[in-house]
């Protein structure tokens, strides 16, 4: 499955916007089959803050573990969040490979 990220906003900042975004996926996320990963896609968003993304990315990656991918961005606001958030929890998102319009965090 893959998730848009933009479906909750182009500018996701704050802690409780996050939480509110991670609660209203949870119906979703329910439906996924076991055998199925979910792909977070960061095409359209424009701000990705690391508290916003602490609120929602964080528990989904303590939920699916290596089912969890993120898909590449060239976003320097998502790179940069994405960097904090795995060395604030010391551990790494499982990323698509590398294509060449897309940069690792």
């Amino acid at each position: 499955m893959k998730l848009q990220l933009e479906k909750f906003g182009k500018t996701l900042i704050s802690r409780e916007l996050g939480s509110e975004a991670f609660k209203a996926f949870q119906p979703t996320l329910r439906d996924l089959p076991k055998n199925e990963d979910l792909e977070i896609d960061f095409s359209g968003v424009l701000t990705l803050s690391p508290s916003w993304a602490d609120e929602f990315l964080s528990p989904l990656l303590n939920q699916l573990d290596d089912k969890l991918i993120l898909l590449p961005s060239d976003n320097l606001s998502v790179i940069a969040t994405l960097r904090i958030l795995q060395e604030v929890n010391k551990r790494s998102f499982r990323t698509q490979r590398r294509t060449t319009f897309g940069l690792f965090f």
